[in-house]
C-alpha cells in the first residue's frame, strides 16, 4: 500500500511517522516547500519524496496520489498526531467493497484538539450529514482506490481538498465507512498549518466556504 503524507516542515515529526507505517505500507512524502530539511530526512529514512512547489494541502495530497502506484491509497498527516497502525482498518473496508474508508479523530488527551478546530469540524460534518453522507469528521486519514479517487476529479488544491473529496463522493453515490481512530499530540518541533491557531483555522473555513458555494 502507499501511503501519501503532505509535508511542510515536519522534519521533527518525520521519524516517528515513518516507524510507525505498517508492515508492507510504502511512504510517499511530499515536499510541500519546507525549509528544515524534510526532504532529506524522509529519503534518509526510506520514504519515496517528491515535490510539489505549488503551496497548499490539496496541491501535495494530488501530487502524491499521482506519484502512487498501488491499487489502493492511503493519506495522512505528517506531524504526527496519527498512529498509522489504524490504517490497515480502513484499507481492509475498502478491500471489502467499502468506496472511501475515512477516519474519525478521538482525542488521546485534553487539549489535542483546540477548541476553534473542533468546533469549525462540528459544523462541518453537520452539514454533509444533512446531505446523506454518515461521517462526522474531516479528517486527514482515508483510503480509496487509486483509479477511483483520481476519477472523482477534485480540483481544490487548498484545505477544502478533504471537503470537495466528500462531497463528490456523495454525489457519485459512494459508499463510504468512518472509523474511529487515535488522535494525539503533534511531535514536538512541528506545528499545524490549521488548528495550531486561530488564523489557520479561519483560512481552513474559507477554503471550506468556497467549496460548499460551489
Amino acid at each position: 500500500m502507499d501511503v501519501v503524507l503532505p509535508c511542510l516542515d515536519e522534519a521533527a515529526a518525520l521519524p516517528g511517522v515513518l516507524a510507525g507505517l505498517p508492515p508492507g505500507y510504502r511512504a510517499i512524502v511530499v515536499d510541500n516547500g519546507s525549509s528544515d530539511g524534510s526532504p532529506d530526512v524522509a529519503a534518509s529514512l526510506g520514504a519515496k519524496v517528491v515535490h510539489e512547489p505549488r503551496r497548499g494541502y490539496g496541491a501535495a495530497v494530488h501530487t502524491g496520489l499521482e506519484a502512487a502506484t498501488a491499487d489502493i491509497v492511503c493519506f495522512a498527516d505528517a506531524d504526527g498526531s496519527l498512529d498509522l497502525a489504524d490504517l490497515p482498518r480502513l484499507v481492509t473496508a475498502v478491500e471489502n467493497g467499502a468506496d472511501l474508508a475515512v477516519g474519525r479523530r478521538v482525542s488521546t488527551g485534553p487539549g489535542v484538539w483546540p477548541w476553534h478546530a473542533r468546533a469549525g469540524n462540528v459544523v462541518l460534518a453537520l452539514l454533509l450529514r444533512s446531505r446523506g453522507l454518515p461521517v462526522r469528521d474531516i479528517a486527514p486519514l482515508r483510503a480509496a482506490d487509486r483509479r477511483a479517487l483520481l476519477g472523482l476529479g477534485v480540483t481544490d488544491r487548498a484545505f477544502g481538498y478533504p471537503l470537495e473529496l466528500l462531497i463528490r463522493a456523495q454525489r457519485r453515490g459512494w459508499r463510504v465507512r468512518e472509523f474511529d481512530v487515535r488522535y494525539g499530540e503533534r511531535a514536538k518541533g512541528t506545528k499545524s498549518k490549521v488548528s495550531g491557531s486561530v488564523r489557520g483555522t479561519l483560512r481552513a473555513v474559507r477554503d471550506f466556504g468556497r467549496v460548499l458555494a460551489r
